[in-house]
């Protein structure tokens, strides 16, 4: 009698494998991945991951950002117009999306008929392309395309497209791609370490999902009690099972038994998994963890992601992480783009400085190192071109705060506390400062600031009343900054400046026109401009308020202004903005060019 016999065979998932890039037998055009179709890989684990797809949109849309621009707009017209109409919106979002998703994208390009000009530039499916084999000179002369590259026939052609530059005919591929290292017809995606992962994400989302549909039975166990097949004949069912069964809709492995009878039907001995869920947990949050490192996301929050790292919590953290990112991650996107599209324009003669308007808000935008307006605008995307009268009015944009800041904290350093002075001299007198339109200073007092305190230094308009003057200086001007109060729509600037209550001698204040502050403010669409006659900029509350001290001798002296003029010191008489909020100010607006204002405010 045959003795009855049963076997056992346990079926595991499929593991990851890199894309291969293969040159085809007997075709031009050389296959990307196993089955050339690696692109729809990407798109499977854009689509099932969650924490991939949230990234690649977050990041597609700041490559976007709010659209082209262009620094020299202003100054070419003609062809600044060519180019939108050349590279619209709806071109130039695709062209982003397809660069992170795919790393790599596509454009087509469209000649006049006489070829004499480009005409058109449309964005291209970039999966549905793969290149030619490179010729002698390593260079790919066309691309082929297939709507479907799974559908393509053994026997069936797909269409040649010539690339840029490589024919004389009225469509042409432009292929924009980075360069990776041993890579050549195409390049891996900037996420490449982190596909894995992704697909891990997915997989126990279906895993979980599936698990609950099935009535949290993870496993199963399929006999067959009608005798053992022969090897062949098991391999083919098992094939045959896996294909239906298998993966992670179907939450987990599958165990075939083959058993001469039922009464030798294999038996299983449930293994229960120690802390399951902690487990899958654990699992779940290092897929999502390193999904975001192979992006080089500097903090999720930027991304609408929200994570308990705690990174990027509060403000100053998120600034430096957005600066950090958009200098990182999206610059080298953008460029890559801009690049292409300078390749472009150039076929019409056309030489723009285009740039990509940022999502980050303008409070997030790095000028610290910024020294002309064309890269002023090209990080902040405020326009401002030289030979424009940028006005001071209701409707003029804030100052930037950046900038202003910066200037508060040098004049701050600058400043005397009046305690301090108080100590040695009167306050004999405190007031808005007059003046009178037809009295003016002859000149404007440019000093270079060093951002070291002078306490009590002097001032040019400091000075003795004549019975005195053997006993040197006796009177002191000083300027505060009022009124000492603020409200929650203050600007930095002033907040700042209200907070030190510090006085400051006109020189001081004055050397700060030396410092870049407003944009297009200034002469010439310059970003300079006055803080002694226009304070904190557009619609700011505040002025300047004149003190004068008088020096003590022996018990505090307190004379009134009078008094101070009878001894003979008569204090300078300034112009007539500085003691006007600008927001008060008489002329409908302010521009360096106005005739309106006094010569040395121009």
């Amino acid at each position: 009698m045959k003795k009855p016999k049963s076997e056992v065979s346990v079926v595991a998932l499929a593991s990851y494998s890199s894309p291969k890039i293969t040159e085809v037998r007997n075709k031009q055009w050389v296959a990307y991945g196993d089955d050339n179709d690696y692109f729809q890989y990407l798109i499977d684990r854009y689509n099932g991951s969650p924490s991939n797809n949230a990234i690649i949109n977050g990041i597609s849309e700041m490559i976007y950002g709010r659209g082209l621009d262009a620094t020299d707009s202003s100054r070419k017209p003609d062809q600044y117009a060519q180019a939108i109409t050349m590279f619209h919106k709806d071109c130039v979002r695709k062209l982003a999306y397809d660069l992170k998703l795919m790393g790599q994208c596509a454009i087509q390009v469209i000649y006049s008929k006489n070829r004499t000009k480009i005409v058109q530039a449309e964005h291209f499916p970039v999966q549905t392309l793969r290149a030619e084999k490179a010729n002698e000179d390593g260079d790919i002369e066309a691309y082929y395309y297939a709507a479907d590259w799974k559908k393509l026939k053994p026997n069936e052609e797909a269409k040649r497209i010539p690339a840029f530059g490589f024919s004389k005919e009225s469509i042409e591929i432009l292929y924009v791609k980075p360069y990776r290292a041993g890579f050549f017809y195409y390049a891996p995606v900037d996420y490449q370490g982190g596909l894995q992962y992704a697909e891990l994400e997915e997989e126990i989302a279906n895993y979980h999902l599936n698990n609950i549909m099935n009535g949290l039975a993870p496993s199963m166990l399929i006999n067959f009690n009608n005798g053992v097949p022969n090897e062949e004949e098991r391999q083919l069912l098992e094939n045959r099972i896996r294909d239906k069964w298998s993966g992670s809709s179907n939450a987990g492995k599958f165990v075939l038994a083959f058993n001469d009878d039922a009464a030798q039907a294999a038996t299983i001995e449930p293994i229960q998994l120690s802390e399951a869920h902690n487990q899958y947990q654990f699992l779940s949050d290092e897929s999502t963890k390193k999904v975001m490192m192979s992006h080089r996301v500097v903090s999720p929050m930027l991304l609408g992601i929200k994570d308990n790292t705690g990174l990027g919590n509060n403000a100053d953290e998120l600034k430096t992480a957005s600066i950090l990112m958009d200098n990182t991650v999206i610059r080298p996107f953008q460029e890559l783009l801009l690049d292409a599209f300078d390749k472009i324009l150039a076929v019409n003669n056309i030489s723009l400085n285009l740039y990509f308007k940022t999502l980050q808000p303008l409070e997030f935008t790095d000028h610290s190192n910024v020294a002309d307006q064309e890269t002023r605008e090209e990080e902040t995307g405020v326009k401002a071109d030289a030979g424009t009268d940028v006005k001071m009015s209701k409707e003029q944009p804030e100052a930037d705060d950046a900038y202003l800041d910066e200037v508060a904290k040098l004049l701050i350093d600058l400043g005397d506390d009046e305690e301090t002075l108080l100590a040695e001299y009167d306050l004999v007198d405190e007031m808005e400062v007059d003046y009178a339109q037809e009295e003016r200073l002859d000149k404007m007092i440019g000093l270079v600031s060093t951002g070291i305190a002078r306490p009590n230094a002097p001032s040019k308009q400091d000075g003795t009343s004549k019975q005195e003057s053997q006993q040197g200086v006796k009177f002191l001007v000083r300027y505060q900054y009022n009124p000492l109060k603020t409200s929650a729509n203050s600007r930095k600037f002033c907040k700042l400046m209200v907070n030190a209550a510090k006085v400051y001698r006109k020189e001081d204040i004055i050397a700060m026109e030396q410092k870049a502050v407003n944009v297009g403010f200034g002469e010439g669409g310059s970003n300079f401009y006055s803080i002694w006659l226009y304070k904190g900029g557009a619609r700011c509350h505040h002025r300047w308020y004149r003190k004068t001290y008088q020096l003590k001798d022996g018990e505090k002296s307190e004379i009134t202004t009078g008094q101070a003029k009878s001894k003979g010191f008569v204090p300078e008489v300034n112009e007539q903005q500085v003691p006007v909020a600008p927001k008060d100010m008489p002329l409908k607006g302010f521009s360096p060019n106005n005739p309106n204002l006094p010569k040395d405010a121009r």
